[in-house]
Protein backbone atom coordinates (compact mmCIF):
# COMPACT_ATOMS: atom_id res chain seq x y z
CA UNK A 1 0.00 0.00 0.00
CA UNK A 2 1.90 3.34 -1.63
CA UNK A 3 1.89 6.12 0.83
CA UNK A 4 -0.29 8.35 -1.19
CA UNK A 5 -3.04 6.08 -1.21
CA UNK A 6 -2.64 5.62 3.10
CA UNK A 7 -2.79 9.30 2.55
CA UNK A 8 -5.41 9.90 1.06
CA UNK A 9 -7.43 6.97 3.41
CA UNK A 10 -6.98 9.40 6.34
CA UNK A 11 -8.15 12.19 5.14
CA UNK A 12 -11.25 10.47 3.78
CA UNK A 13 -11.89 9.20 7.37
CA UNK A 14 -11.15 12.87 8.55
CA UNK A 15 -13.36 13.98 6.59
CA UNK A 16 -16.35 11.45 7.33
CA UNK A 17 -16.68 10.25 4.10
CA UNK A 18 -16.03 6.93 5.68
CA UNK A 19 -16.14 5.12 9.00
CA UNK A 20 -13.27 4.14 11.05
CA UNK A 21 -14.23 0.64 10.57
CA UNK A 22 -14.48 0.82 7.00
CA UNK A 23 -11.24 2.13 7.05
CA UNK A 24 -9.43 -0.45 9.23
CA UNK A 25 -10.96 -3.11 6.29
CA UNK A 26 -9.55 -1.20 3.69
CA UNK A 27 -6.25 -1.63 4.80
CA UNK A 28 -6.59 -5.04 5.84
CA UNK A 29 -7.61 -6.30 2.04
CA UNK A 30 -4.73 -3.70 0.59
CA UNK A 31 -1.59 -5.24 3.13
CA UNK A 32 -3.73 -8.62 2.27
CA UNK A 33 -3.37 -8.14 -1.43
CA UNK A 34 0.19 -6.32 -1.57
CA UNK A 35 2.06 -9.38 0.70
CA UNK A 36 2.45 -11.21 -2.55
CA UNK A 37 4.29 -7.78 -4.41
CA UNK A 38 6.13 -6.30 -1.18
CA UNK A 39 9.74 -6.08 -1.66
CA UNK A 40 11.76 -8.39 0.72
CA UNK A 41 14.74 -7.26 2.77
CA UNK A 42 17.04 -8.30 0.30
CA UNK A 43 15.54 -6.40 -1.91
CA UNK A 44 15.51 -3.16 0.03
CA UNK A 45 19.49 -3.52 1.26
CA UNK A 46 20.60 -4.20 -2.32
CA UNK A 47 19.11 -0.45 -3.10
CA UNK A 48 20.11 0.86 -0.01
CA UNK A 49 23.57 -0.18 -0.71
CA UNK A 50 23.64 0.55 -4.17
CA UNK A 51 22.34 4.39 -3.81
CA UNK A 52 24.91 4.64 -0.42
CA UNK A 53 28.06 3.18 -3.08
CA UNK A 54 26.73 5.36 -5.74
CA UNK A 55 26.72 8.58 -3.97
CA UNK A 56 30.27 7.88 -2.45
CA UNK A 57 31.89 6.77 -5.41
CA UNK A 58 30.55 10.13 -6.83
CA UNK A 59 31.61 12.10 -4.48
CA UNK A 60 35.25 10.60 -4.61
CA UNK A 61 35.42 10.86 -8.23
CA UNK A 62 34.43 14.74 -7.52
CA UNK A 63 36.96 15.16 -5.07
CA UNK A 64 39.70 13.46 -6.98
CA UNK A 65 39.26 16.16 -10.02
CA UNK A 66 37.91 18.80 -8.47
CA UNK A 67 41.51 21.11 -8.33
CA UNK A 68 41.46 20.00 -12.28
CA UNK A 69 38.27 22.20 -13.18
CA UNK A 70 37.82 26.37 -13.42
CA UNK A 71 35.34 27.45 -11.18
CA UNK A 72 32.56 27.98 -14.25
CA UNK A 73 33.46 23.74 -14.62
CA UNK A 74 32.97 23.16 -11.51
CA UNK A 75 29.49 24.90 -10.64
CA UNK A 76 28.93 23.00 -14.15
CA UNK A 77 29.64 19.96 -12.22
CA UNK A 78 27.64 20.89 -9.05
CA UNK A 79 24.58 21.19 -10.99
CA UNK A 80 24.80 17.83 -12.92
CA UNK A 81 25.54 16.25 -9.90
CA UNK A 82 22.28 16.87 -8.37
CA UNK A 83 20.04 16.76 -11.65
CA UNK A 84 21.33 13.78 -12.69
CA UNK A 85 19.64 11.52 -9.87
CA UNK A 86 16.98 13.03 -10.36
CA UNK A 87 16.50 12.77 -13.77
CA UNK A 88 17.76 8.83 -13.52
CA UNK A 89 15.15 8.47 -10.88
CA UNK A 90 11.81 10.22 -13.78
CA UNK A 91 13.20 7.87 -16.26
CA UNK A 92 12.70 4.28 -14.15
CA UNK A 93 10.26 5.49 -12.80
CA UNK A 94 7.89 3.41 -14.90
CA UNK A 95 9.94 0.59 -14.55
CA UNK A 96 10.67 0.43 -10.93
CA UNK A 97 9.08 2.01 -8.24
CA UNK A 98 11.73 1.52 -5.05
CA UNK A 99 14.87 2.14 -7.54
CA UNK A 100 13.13 5.92 -8.63
CA UNK A 101 12.67 6.09 -4.59
CA UNK A 102 16.14 5.16 -4.23
CA UNK A 103 17.83 7.74 -6.52
CA UNK A 104 15.69 10.56 -5.72
CA UNK A 105 16.79 9.78 -2.11
CA UNK A 106 20.26 10.23 -3.85
CA UNK A 107 19.68 13.42 -5.36
CA UNK A 108 18.43 15.20 -2.17
CA UNK A 109 21.52 13.64 -0.81
CA UNK A 110 24.01 15.29 -3.21
CA UNK A 111 21.83 18.76 -2.75
CA UNK A 112 23.51 19.02 0.21
CA UNK A 113 27.24 18.19 -1.33
CA UNK A 114 26.14 20.63 -3.91
CA UNK A 115 25.02 23.51 -1.81
CA UNK A 116 28.75 23.14 0.50
CA UNK A 117 30.83 22.71 -3.06
CA UNK A 118 28.68 25.68 -4.14
CA UNK A 119 29.59 27.95 -1.46
CA UNK A 120 33.15 26.59 -1.86
CA UNK A 121 33.17 27.60 -5.36
CA UNK A 122 32.39 31.38 -4.81
CA UNK A 123 33.94 31.18 -1.17
CA UNK A 124 30.62 31.67 0.58
CA UNK A 125 31.80 31.38 4.33
CA UNK A 126 30.54 33.77 5.84
CA UNK A 127 28.10 31.71 7.67
CA UNK A 128 28.01 28.05 7.40
CA UNK A 129 24.50 26.92 8.94
CA UNK A 130 22.80 28.93 5.61
CA UNK A 131 24.26 25.54 3.81
CA UNK A 132 22.30 23.46 5.93
CA UNK A 133 19.26 25.68 5.92
CA UNK A 134 18.91 25.35 1.81
CA UNK A 135 19.47 21.86 1.97
CA UNK A 136 16.25 21.78 4.15
CA UNK A 137 14.30 24.00 2.41
CA UNK A 138 15.01 21.78 -1.14
CA UNK A 139 14.41 18.60 1.34
CA UNK A 140 11.05 19.98 1.89
CA UNK A 141 10.14 21.27 -1.53
CA UNK A 142 11.46 17.43 -3.01
CA UNK A 143 8.91 16.06 -0.12
CA UNK A 144 6.48 18.22 -1.38
CA UNK A 145 6.40 17.47 -4.73
CA UNK A 146 7.39 13.66 -4.62
CA UNK A 147 5.59 12.43 -1.44
CA UNK A 148 8.20 10.47 -0.85
CA UNK A 149 9.26 9.01 2.23
CA UNK A 150 13.14 9.90 2.00
CA UNK A 151 12.35 13.46 1.86
CA UNK A 152 10.47 13.44 4.63
CA UNK A 153 13.40 11.83 6.55
CA UNK A 154 15.81 13.99 5.18
CA UNK A 155 13.51 17.18 6.43
CA UNK A 156 13.20 15.40 9.59
CA UNK A 157 16.76 15.09 10.07
CA UNK A 158 17.89 18.63 8.87
CA UNK A 159 15.93 20.92 10.19
CA UNK A 160 16.67 20.32 14.08
CA UNK A 161 20.29 19.76 12.79
CA UNK A 162 19.93 23.61 10.90
CA UNK A 163 18.42 25.22 14.27
CA UNK A 164 21.43 23.72 16.66
CA UNK A 165 24.05 24.82 14.02
CA UNK A 166 22.09 28.20 14.17
CA UNK A 167 22.62 28.32 18.03
CA UNK A 168 25.84 26.69 18.36
CA UNK A 169 27.14 29.55 16.13
CA UNK A 170 25.00 32.37 18.43
CA UNK A 171 26.37 30.89 21.63
CA UNK A 172 30.46 30.32 20.16
CA UNK A 173 30.34 34.27 18.43
CA UNK A 174 29.57 35.90 21.24
CA UNK A 175 31.43 33.37 23.74
CA UNK A 176 28.06 32.66 25.86
CA UNK A 177 28.70 28.67 26.61
CA UNK A 178 27.23 27.89 29.62
CA UNK A 179 25.16 25.19 31.43
CA UNK A 180 21.80 27.02 30.56
CA UNK A 181 22.81 27.06 26.66
CA UNK A 182 23.53 23.76 26.68
CA UNK A 183 20.63 22.41 28.41
CA UNK A 184 18.56 24.51 25.67
CA UNK A 185 19.86 22.57 22.67
CA UNK A 186 19.61 19.41 24.89
CA UNK A 187 15.58 20.09 25.69
CA UNK A 188 15.14 20.87 22.04
CA UNK A 189 16.87 17.63 20.90
CA UNK A 190 15.26 15.58 23.37
CA UNK A 191 11.52 16.93 22.49
CA UNK A 192 11.65 16.60 19.29
CA UNK A 193 13.05 12.73 19.38
CA UNK A 194 10.01 11.93 21.57
CA UNK A 195 7.71 13.72 19.20
CA UNK A 196 9.20 11.73 16.28
CA UNK A 197 9.27 8.84 18.37
CA UNK A 198 5.36 8.81 19.71
CA UNK A 199 4.15 10.43 16.45
CA UNK A 200 2.13 6.66 15.45
CA UNK A 201 -0.88 6.04 17.10
CA UNK A 202 -2.64 2.97 17.14
CA UNK A 203 -4.78 3.19 14.82
CA UNK A 204 -2.99 4.92 12.25
CA UNK A 205 0.06 3.13 11.21
CA UNK A 206 1.73 4.95 7.95
CA UNK A 207 5.39 4.63 6.09
CA UNK A 208 5.51 7.93 6.51
CA UNK A 209 5.23 7.64 10.29
CA UNK A 210 6.78 4.39 11.40
CA UNK A 211 10.00 6.18 9.25
CA UNK A 212 10.01 9.05 12.01
CA UNK A 213 9.55 6.22 14.97
CA UNK A 214 13.11 5.15 13.91
CA UNK A 215 14.41 8.69 13.30
CA UNK A 216 13.27 8.87 16.96
CA UNK A 217 14.20 6.07 18.47
CA UNK A 218 17.57 6.48 17.26
CA UNK A 219 18.22 10.00 17.85
CA UNK A 220 16.49 9.40 21.40
CA UNK A 221 18.93 7.87 23.04
CA UNK A 222 22.06 10.17 22.08
CA UNK A 223 19.69 13.21 23.04
CA UNK A 224 18.86 11.32 26.37
CA UNK A 225 22.45 11.43 27.57
CA UNK A 226 22.71 14.81 26.42
CA UNK A 227 19.74 15.79 28.63
CA UNK A 228 21.17 13.82 31.51
CA UNK A 229 24.34 15.08 31.46
CA UNK A 230 23.44 18.95 31.60
CA UNK A 231 20.22 18.03 34.35
CA UNK A 232 23.24 16.13 36.51
CA UNK A 233 25.63 19.41 36.11
CA UNK A 234 24.75 21.97 37.87
CA UNK A 235 28.28 23.85 37.94
CA UNK A 236 28.23 27.33 36.34
CA UNK A 237 30.54 27.93 33.12
CA UNK A 238 29.66 31.37 32.27
CA UNK A 239 31.34 34.11 30.60
CA UNK A 240 29.69 36.94 29.69
CA UNK A 241 25.77 35.57 30.90
CA UNK A 242 23.78 35.05 28.20
CA UNK A 243 21.47 37.52 26.83
CA UNK A 244 17.80 37.73 27.94
CA UNK A 245 16.41 37.71 24.45
CA UNK A 246 18.75 35.47 22.69
CA UNK A 247 17.73 32.23 25.53
CA UNK A 248 14.42 33.51 25.03
CA UNK A 249 14.34 32.74 21.29
CA UNK A 250 16.05 29.46 22.26
CA UNK A 251 13.84 28.15 24.89
CA UNK A 252 10.68 29.62 22.72
CA UNK A 253 12.09 27.06 19.43
CA UNK A 254 13.29 24.09 21.65
CA UNK A 255 9.70 24.11 23.20
CA UNK A 256 7.97 25.40 20.33
CA UNK A 257 9.18 23.13 17.64
CA UNK A 258 8.09 19.66 18.86
CA UNK A 259 4.71 21.00 20.51
CA UNK A 260 4.13 22.27 16.88
CA UNK A 261 5.08 19.09 15.09
CA UNK A 262 3.41 17.14 17.77
CA UNK A 263 -0.08 18.67 17.01
CA UNK A 264 0.62 18.34 13.86
CA UNK A 265 1.16 14.59 14.02
CA UNK A 266 -1.39 13.53 16.88
CA UNK A 267 -4.24 16.47 16.30
CA UNK A 268 -5.79 16.33 19.93
CA UNK A 269 -3.81 13.53 21.58
CA UNK A 270 -0.66 16.08 21.83
CA UNK A 271 -1.57 16.61 25.17
CA UNK A 272 0.45 14.18 25.94
CA UNK A 273 3.54 15.70 24.22
CA UNK A 274 2.70 18.76 27.04
CA UNK A 275 3.27 16.41 29.71
CA UNK A 276 6.96 15.20 28.30
CA UNK A 277 7.26 19.21 27.61
CA UNK A 278 6.71 19.62 31.39
CA UNK A 279 8.93 16.58 32.70
CA UNK A 280 11.94 18.10 31.02
CA UNK A 281 11.05 21.77 32.29
CA UNK A 282 11.24 20.25 35.87
CA UNK A 283 13.75 18.08 35.17
CA UNK A 284 15.91 20.95 34.56
CA UNK A 285 14.62 23.59 36.43
CA UNK A 286 14.22 21.70 39.95
CA UNK A 287 17.74 20.18 39.73
CA UNK A 288 19.78 22.90 41.37
CA UNK A 289 17.15 23.64 43.65
CA UNK A 290 16.61 19.73 45.71
CA UNK A 291 20.07 18.38 44.78
CA UNK A 292 21.51 15.50 42.19
CA UNK A 293 19.42 12.53 43.73
CA UNK A 294 16.44 14.14 42.34
CA UNK A 295 17.56 13.25 38.83
CA UNK A 296 17.16 9.69 38.97
CA UNK A 297 13.72 9.04 40.13
CA UNK A 298 12.41 11.21 37.97
CA UNK A 299 14.20 9.76 35.14
CA UNK A 300 12.57 6.52 36.40
CA UNK A 301 9.44 8.28 36.37
CA UNK A 302 9.77 9.41 32.86
CA UNK A 303 10.57 5.75 31.97
CA UNK A 304 7.81 4.42 33.32
CA UNK A 305 5.54 7.16 32.08
CA UNK A 306 6.74 6.01 28.29
CA UNK A 307 5.87 2.39 29.15
CA UNK A 308 3.01 3.00 30.08
CA UNK A 309 2.17 5.89 27.30
CA UNK A 310 2.71 2.21 24.56
CA UNK A 311 0.53 -0.11 26.48
CA UNK A 312 -1.62 2.85 26.36
CA UNK A 313 -1.73 3.34 22.78
CA UNK A 314 -0.53 -0.04 21.73
CA UNK A 315 3.00 0.65 20.75
CA UNK A 316 5.38 -1.91 22.30
CA UNK A 317 8.59 0.41 21.13
CA UNK A 318 7.78 2.71 23.69
CA UNK A 319 7.92 -0.38 26.43
CA UNK A 320 10.89 -1.15 25.12
CA UNK A 321 12.37 2.10 25.12
CA UNK A 322 11.13 2.84 28.48
CA UNK A 323 12.51 -0.29 29.72
CA UNK A 324 16.00 0.36 28.70
CA UNK A 325 15.98 3.72 29.88
CA UNK A 326 14.93 2.26 33.57
CA UNK A 327 17.67 0.30 33.50
CA UNK A 328 20.04 2.37 32.47
CA UNK A 329 18.80 5.14 35.12
CA UNK A 330 19.17 2.21 37.67
CA UNK A 331 22.87 1.26 36.34
CA UNK A 332 23.58 4.85 36.90
CA UNK A 333 22.42 4.73 40.39
CA UNK A 334 24.54 2.06 41.40
CA UNK A 335 27.67 3.20 39.77
CA UNK A 336 27.40 6.78 40.50
CA UNK A 337 25.85 6.58 43.94
CA UNK A 338 26.58 3.31 46.00
CA UNK A 339 29.34 1.08 43.91
CA UNK A 340 32.10 3.69 45.53
CA UNK A 341 30.65 3.67 49.19
CA UNK A 342 30.90 -0.16 49.15
CA UNK A 343 34.28 -2.37 49.19
CA UNK A 344 35.65 -3.93 45.78
CA UNK A 345 34.59 -7.22 46.23
CA UNK A 346 31.18 -6.15 47.64
CA UNK A 347 30.35 -3.59 44.67
CA UNK A 348 31.30 -6.16 42.09
CA UNK A 349 28.72 -8.84 44.23
CA UNK A 350 25.80 -6.10 44.34
CA UNK A 351 26.41 -5.24 40.61
CA UNK A 352 26.31 -8.87 39.62
CA UNK A 353 22.92 -9.42 41.63
CA UNK A 354 21.62 -5.78 40.08
CA UNK A 355 22.15 -7.65 36.81
CA UNK A 356 20.72 -11.45 37.54
CA UNK A 357 17.99 -10.13 39.81
CA UNK A 358 17.08 -6.77 38.47
CA UNK A 359 16.88 -8.14 34.74
CA UNK A 360 15.26 -11.19 35.76
CA UNK A 361 12.32 -8.97 37.27
CA UNK A 362 12.24 -5.86 34.54
CA UNK A 363 12.59 -8.67 31.88
CA UNK A 364 9.14 -10.05 33.34
CA UNK A 365 7.78 -6.45 33.60
CA UNK A 366 8.63 -5.43 30.29
CA UNK A 367 7.07 -8.49 28.65
CA UNK A 368 3.61 -8.21 30.51
CA UNK A 369 3.34 -4.91 29.86
CA UNK A 370 4.31 -5.52 25.61
CA UNK A 371 1.64 -8.32 26.54
CA UNK A 372 -0.90 -5.56 27.49
CA UNK A 373 0.08 -3.43 24.48
CA UNK A 374 -0.85 -6.33 22.15
CA UNK A 375 -4.01 -6.47 23.34
CA UNK A 376 -3.65 -9.97 25.38
CA UNK A 377 -2.53 -11.52 22.25
CA UNK A 378 1.42 -13.79 22.61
Amino acid sequence: MTESWASLLERWTDAGFIDEDTASNIREFEREQGRSTRLRWPTWFALGFGALMLGSGVLLFVSAHWNMLSPGGRFVLVLLLVASFHAAAVATADRSRALATTLHAVGTAALGAGIFLGGQVFNLDEHWPTGLMLWTLGAACAWALLREWPQMAWTAILLPAWLLAEWAVAIDENLYFSLESARVAACGSFLLAVTYFTGVRSERPSLHRDVLVWIGGISLIPSSLFLAAVSYDSAARTLPPVPMGLLTIGWTVAIGLPLIVAIGLRQRAAWTSVLAILWVLALVGLRPIVGKLFVYPWWATGAAALAYWGVREARTERVNMGSAIFAGTVFTFYFSQVMDKLGRSASLAGLGLLFLAGGWMLERLRRHLVFQARGGQA
